[in-house]
């Protein structure tokens, strides 16, 4: 958890959660969520970008996981650069996947 002073990810100043996944190398930023609207997609990404430049390091993956993400949602997150998963069980099969493939 760190603290946004200037408010970049908000507006105004407040603490920023996320979940970090450091895997062999890769940087994965993550959040888990109940219900995942549009909204929310555009918030994880500014808190990716506030994360990326307090720490100079790129994300390897952004993802986010609910078991509820709202149809207006779901196109975006590809379009943001962003994995969405409907549970964590989806997100592990596809990061073994990658590194069984890669």
């Amino acid at each position: 958890m760190e603290y946004d002073d200037a408010g970049e990810v908000f507006g105004y100043p407040e603490q920023i959660e996320l979940d970090l996944i450091i895997r062999k190398g890769d940087l994965i930023l993550c959040e888990i969520k109940s219900s995942v609207s549009k909204p929310d997609l555009y918030t994880f990404l500014r808190k990716v970008e506030f994360y990326e430049k307090r720490h100079q390091r790129q994300a390897t993956r952004k993802m986010v996981i609910s078991p509820m993400v709202h149809p207006s949602a779901q196109p975006i997150g590809p379009r943001l650069g962003i994995e969405v998963y409907s549970t964590p069980v989806n997100a592990i099969i596809r990061t073994s996947l990658v590194d069984w493939m890669g």
